[in-house]
């Protein structure tokens, strides 16, 4: 039976071409470990290594490939920042529509004396810039802003919220887990002060790699949530204090980085403006086709302006759940469903507890995938 995947909002699927003959090259010919070696197979590995700094660089118009730093995922790299740099007595600001890769890290802050306040979104995940202004404390150190929703697509000001939070002297993180690929993210209009980004989603690489870029100021006042070994420095005991070393204890996912290294060759081959015109006119048949079919309600935006391609649809006089296990049970179509990691989204959304189906085409779906989702879902519906 064909087999459809609508579940790129979690990781995309398949990956750039070459991703999977990157990955095998370096377990099978090279192998080594970066940074701590000085033989042939070593360096090549570090070229690699620093070619990716320079083509995330270029993705998010960032000058320093020194600030590009590596970990496993945008989780991981929220952490960093999140808990690197807010302090007992600190208060930072949030929106309503956070993935829970920023809110757990806050929770566990809040125990230690990290105050936050959410800028409420309207009940389709828009959110007005202006609405930051009231919420900003004498202790405000930071806004968290994620990009785009990962529950329905709702992309947020970012470039509105960076001058605000430039003109208040506020740090601006933002969570590029949704858009990096698919959107053009330049770290300068936006005045971030870092961008989390994960390789897994729209940078068509593998798991396990992802980051942050950061501004050497910033990078100044983050303290490293892990230490070790680097490579550098070994005659020390402290961690290095440059750039990438404080931030990168520990072998990295190599294997990884080669697969994100040649995923990050295809985005710049084909350009995220093309891959985001494919994906919205994917988003786009979702949406005109959810729109009459009885029984199924969109959430979020119900046009293309403003949105990434990720959908999602409750059916209130079904089990979601239910239809969820039927696109696959009976016509392999795999989408995601539930509360997405994303309770506080949820709420926004009225959608809680009961959660979405969520469906998120991407760059290698095709017009036909679309069409047989539609029809399987009318089905569905007519034998429920």
């Amino acid at each position: 039976m064909k087999q459809v995947y609508l579940d790129n909002g979690a990781t995309s699927y398949p990956k750039a071409p070459g991703v999977g003959e990157a990955v095998k090259h370096f377990i099978d010919d090279i192998g080594s470990n970066v940074n701590r070696s000085g033989y042939a197979a070593s360096l090549a590995a570090e070229e690699i290594v620093f070619e990716t700094r320079e083509r995330l660089c270029r993705l998010f118009n960032f000058g320093h490939p020194e600030n590009v730093i590596f970990t496993l995922n945008v989780t991981q790299g929220l952490n960093f920042l999140l808990k690197g740099f807010l302090q007992p007595g600190d208060h930072c600001i949030v929106s309503s529509m956070e993935h829970n890769a920023v809110m757990r890290p806050l929770m566990q802050l809040k125990k230690k004396g990290v105050d936050f306040s959410r800028v409420i979104c309207d009940e389709r995940g828009r959110l007005d810039p202006k609405d930051i202004y009231p919420l900003i404390k004498p202790n405000t150190k930071a806004v968290i802003i994620n990009h785009a929703s990962n529950v329905c697509g709702t992309v947020l000001p970012v470039a509105d919220i960076g001058s605000i939070c430039a003109e208040k002297g506020l740090k601006f993180i933002v969570d590029t887990a949704q858009t990096a690929g698919t959107l053009n993210i330049d770290y300068k209009k936006i005045k971030a002060d870092a961008i989390a980004f994960t390789g897994h989603k729209g940078l068509l690489g593998p798991q396990g790699t992802g980051g942050f870029v950061i501004s050497t100021e910033m990078a100044r006042s983050l303290e490293p949530l892990i230490s070790g070994g680097t490579g550098s420095l070994s005659e020390y005991e402290e961690q290095p204090p440059y750039l990438p070393d404080k931030f990168e204890a520990g072998t990295m996912n190599l294997p990884g980085i080669f697969g994100l290294h040649a995923a990050l060759a295809y985005i710049e081959s084909t350009g995220t403006e093309a891959i985001r015109k494919t994906e919205l006119e994917l988003a786009g048949l979702l949406l005109e086709g959810f729109s009459v079919i009885k029984g199924a309600d969109i959430v979020g935006l119900e046009t293309l302006e403003g949105r990434t391609a990720v959908v999602s649809v409750d059916f209130p006089g079904y089990d979601n759940a239910e239809i969820a296990y039927l696109l696959d049970k009976n016509y392999c179509i795999r989408t995601r469903c539930g509360l997405h990691c994303a309770p506080s989204a949820h709420r926004t959304l009225g959608t809680f507890p009961r959660g979405t189906v969520r469906f998120s085409p991407g760059h290698f779906t095709t017009r036909e995938e679309i069409e047989y989702t539609l029809s399987a879902l009318h089905k569905i519906l007519k034998g429920l």
